[in-house]
């Protein structure tokens, strides 16, 4: 990965931290905890809740396990941009979502113990959720759409 790309990618995630960062204040600053503000109406809400566990408030209460899981997701694609595994843009933007997501989340888990959350579709029974989680989601699901259906690294070498 050249620099301009990494750079690029660095300003992407950070874009990612801040809109998180931003709309996570704004929930704590104006709406009142369990309180339900309509956005577009038939379609979304805003609740602000607390989640200390995971998507759907899995293995909630184990905030260091999560922490400890960034570090490792960093870690991993660190090495995986050094060793040239990863070196597709697609790939590199389907991890720098995740990981501008999962900045966003553990910066929450470091502050206060939980990750704020407050987007509520009214249009189908599903978790409340956040702007990072948003973003780690489509991150995650690009990236595996991409490997599976677009990569051609698997068929270039047979």
């Amino acid at each position: 990965m050249n620099r301009k790309t990494g750079i690029a990618l660095c300003v992407f995630m950070a874009v990612i931290v801040g809109l998180d960062q931003l709309t996570k204040f704004l929930t704590v600053q104006y709406i009142p905890m369990g309180a339900q503000v309509r956005l577009i109406p038939g379609l979304v809400h805003l609740t602000y809740v607390r989640n200390t566990g995971a998507a759907f408030s899995m293995f909630s209460g184990m905030r260091w396990l999560f922490l400890l899981l960034v570090v490792v997701f960093f870690t991993a694609t660190a090495l995986l941009i050094r060793k040239r595994v990863v070196t597709r843009q697609p790939e590199l933007w389907a991890l720098a979502a995740i990981g501008g997501g999962a900045l966003g989340n553990a910066i929450d888990r470091l502050l206060y113990g939980s990750v704020i959350d407050m987007i509520e579709p009214e249009f189908i029974d599903f978790a409340v959720f956040n702007v990072a989680d948003s973003f780690i989601t489509c991150g995650a699901v690009f990236l595996v759409v991409y490997l599976l259906f677009f990569d051609r690294k698997k068929e270039q070498a047979a």
